[in-house]
């Protein structure tokens, strides 16, 4: 069967986050289960989580079943739960993979909130609400169960607790991660989010939340962490060391996308349009602090490498030469920093422009730092090493100063960083090619039988 996938919200235009207009759907809530070879666990997982939900849960739900490719008998127990239960959907896909399941399910789904759960209920589910109320409301826009907060009450071995702890580590030190725990096996998103969202992330196994969280923060989107009750499954299925490795395999790849701009973090930053900090306020520079200590980091590691080349072409040239040549490197290693972390302008686009214009600024420090080493001569003697570094930091002080206020007044304008912003389109597709090809949730549904 063919169908006409409904049109798309164009980038840009979607609504500030407010509460969910529940009345509009039937269903509020679609749960899913994502499994693989499962017969044992899916039928007691599945009747607990929906008489749970009948009783909590004041709002309309479903719960979906997401088969991926299971081959013992995971399929005829979905068929046979999607038949006896009114509120339970199975879904069958022919490929494995835990993410690709998550990502085919919630694309077609008609939901306003989605959310998913590992196969043993390892969480208590009366976090279950708590988890989901934030996105209704409009307070946020994902939610993540948290292991790791100190409010969690957690039983599960040494070896499990050291890999979980060990790899927010890895993600804190790598990606820069501010949530606390990235592989609790239940998650929920807003479904406006999740459209887009879902086309940007390249992952189909256990990497797929991580790699979305990761996203929606470096897109500015609120995260809400609910403390959870969890005891590891001494029985689960996962193969710990393959699933760590791959993690590995997707941390670096999204680490290397996000260094060299690979990922189109233009097209989600801030799409709902209600961050205070894009408000437009008589006397109050946006973004200033933020900027400032930007600027502060980088100016700092920009100093010390100036010093270290200027020590390094001491060597073998004179003092005004060295200054010239440290300060060269260090200014276009600057200019390209305070571009991208500090004025948040990402892409090629007017980057030699920039270039050009921070060598203008680099000019005018020439001219302070130069000037002060003349200054020194002109004192009379030899000066020594160090009091040549001590006159360049002064000097450096005062160009620094100037320099931030021609970056963000000429060169890095507020007018041109929003223009960076909303310039890109929107995709038409997935990255993937996963798209909704005119498929809808009754092309999948009832296909295990």
């Amino acid at each position: 069967m063919t169908t006409t996938p409904p049109p798309r919200t164009p980038l840009g235009s979607l609504p500030p986050r407010e509460h969910l207009r529940l009345g509009q759907s039937a269903t509020v809530l679609d749960v899913v289960i994502p499994v693989h070879n499962e017969e044992r666990d899916l039928e007691p997982c599945v009747r607990r989580l929906r008489e749970h939900l009948a009783r909590t849960f004041p709002y309309g739900f479903r719960i979906t079943i997401a088969d991926n490719a299971s081959t013992d008998r995971t399929p005829d127990v979905a068929a046979r739960l999607d038949e006896a239960l009114d509120e339970v959907t199975a879904v069958r896909l022919e490929q494995k993979g835990r993410g690709r399941a998550l990502r085919t399910v919630w694309s077609l789904s008609e939901a306003p909130v989605l959310a998913y759960m590992d196969v043993d209920l390892s969480t208590d589910l009366n976090a279950l609400l708590p988890l989901v109320a934030p996105l209704i409301s409009g307070h946020s826009d994902l939610a993540i169960g948290s292991r790791l907060s100190r409010s969690a009450r957690v039983v599960r071995g040494p070896k499990r607790e050291f890999i979980s702890r060990m790899y927010n580590l890895i993600l804190r030190g790598s990606l820069a991660a501010r949530f606390s725990d990235a592989q609790c096996g239940f998650k929920a998103i807003r479904g406006d989010v999740a459209e887009l969202l879902l086309p940007m992330v390249e992952d189909t196994g256990w990497f797929f939340d991580t790699e979305l969280l990761v996203l929606a923060e470096r897109a500015g989107l609120r995260i809400h962490e609910v403390p959870v009750d969890w005891i590891d499954d001494p029985h689960s299925t996962v193969h710990i060391v393959r699933t760590a490795a791959d993690d590995l395999k997707g941390v670096w790849r999204v680490g290397r996308a996000l260094a060299t701009g690979g990922l189109p973090l233009d097209r989600l930053v801030r799409p709902f349009g209600d961050d205070p900090r894009d408000r437009e306020l008589t006397g109050v520079p946006g973004g200033l602090a933020r900027q400032l200590v930007g600027f502060c980091v980088v100016g700092g590691l920009s100093t010390l490498l100036y010093l270290a080349l200027f020590s390094l072409f001491r060597l073998g040239v004179g003092a005004q030469l060295a200054n010239a040549a440290a300060l060269l490197v260090s200014a276009l290693a600057n200019t390209a920093a305070n571009r991208r972390l500090t004025f948040g302008v990402r892409g090629r686009d007017r980057a030699v422009r920039h270039q050009a214009q921070g060598l203008v600024v680099f000019a005018i420090g020439l001219v302070l730092t130069s000037g002060s080493l003349m200054a020194l001569d002109a004192a009379g003697g030899t000066a020594a090493h160090g009091t040549e570094l001590a006159v360049l930091v002064a000097a450096n002080l005062a160009a620094t100063v100037l320099r931030f206020l021609l970056f963000r007044a000429w060169v890095f304008p507020d007018r041109e960083r929003r223009d960076d912003l909303t310039a890109a389109p929107h995709p038409s597709h997935d990255r993937n090619g996963l798209t909704r090809n005119g498929l809808t949730r009754n092309d999948l549904t009832r296909s295990a039988r």
